[in-house]
């Protein structure tokens, strides 16, 4: 994921990452991934293994965060500002009863997302984005990160569409079966629908050129050309590469690994 003044990658048993400091220097920390107990026997288990691995790739946030200081994007004023305003609006709306349920959960979904997708537009965080997925591509093919697309399909983006689909549904079979209210069916029904989520996202990922997967993958790619990336400058692809370099060493690999994105 992006910083708000660098880069974090996260691949198997590790993760990495690099800031750029108002002095202009680099700051490079690193460590090992929290992992779930028992995740080879979760990871066979469809819907759990995608909770798990989401699971996984947060608990990292305060590591990173104790190491490195208020770096996360979410931390960013203007992000945080505008993913209040739209939890607000959805709160508000999901109190409303006009409309069908599944409108409403839909427009819901949206309010939520959008103000901080049109916060991150053309921000730093944005140009560390590409910076970011530059970085993995060029690893992958060992070609020069500054000649690789700032879109990649493996993105947390990516997630975003299959994410609203389920948790819309979700939501819709909540209401129908008059179970909003109901703490136990809230946290079964999340649970789902983030497993759901993840399932379709790794799917898509591992079909590349089916139809289906393609139309999965087409919400994500758009979103990252027109918000959530631009293209970085070459100070940003230094650092980008120089949190790289160090989840290559702590991983012992080569110039082809396949870190999460």
């Amino acid at each position: 994921m992006a910083l708000r003044n660098g880069v974090l990658f996260m691949a198997g048993k590790h993760w990495a990452a690099a800031v750029r400091r108002d002095d202009g220097t680099i700051e490079v920390r690193s460590g090992k991934r929290p992992l779930v107990p028992g995740r080879d026997a979760v990871s066979r288990l469809p819907l759990l293994r995608g909770v798990s691995r989401l699971t996984e790739s947060i608990a990292v946030l305060p590591a990173v965060r104790r190491q490195l200081g208020p770096v996360l994007p979410q931390e960013d004023p203007r992000v945080f500002a505008a993913a209040g305003a739209g939890a607000l609006a959805g709160t508000l709306l999901r109190h409303s009863r006009h409309g069908s349920p599944a409108v409403r959960e839909s427009v819901i979904a949206l309010l939520t997302l959008a103000p901080a997708l049109l916060a991150l537009r053309d921000t730093r965080i944005a140009g560390y984005h590409g910076a970011e997925h530059k970085s993995v591509a060029a690893s992958e093919s060992g070609n020069p990160a500054s000649g690789e697309r700032k879109e990649h399909e493996r993105c947390g983006s990516m997630l975003v569409a299959p994410l609203l689909a389920t948790s819309v549904l979700g939501n819709v079979a909540l209401r129908r079966l008059g179970a909003e209210r109901n703490p136990a069916a809230v946290l079964t029904v999340g649970i789902v629908s983030v497993g759901a989520a993840v399932e379709l996202f790794s799917w898509a990922a591992r079909h590349g050129g089916h139809p289906l997967a393609e139309l999965i993958k087409r919400p994500g790619l758009h979103l990252q050309r027109m918000a959530t990336t631009s293209e970085p400058d070459e100070a940003q692809l230094e650092v980008a590469e120089a949190a790289m370099s160090e989840l290559l060493r702590l991983e012992g690999r080569g110039l082809s690994p396949s870190p999460a994105a």
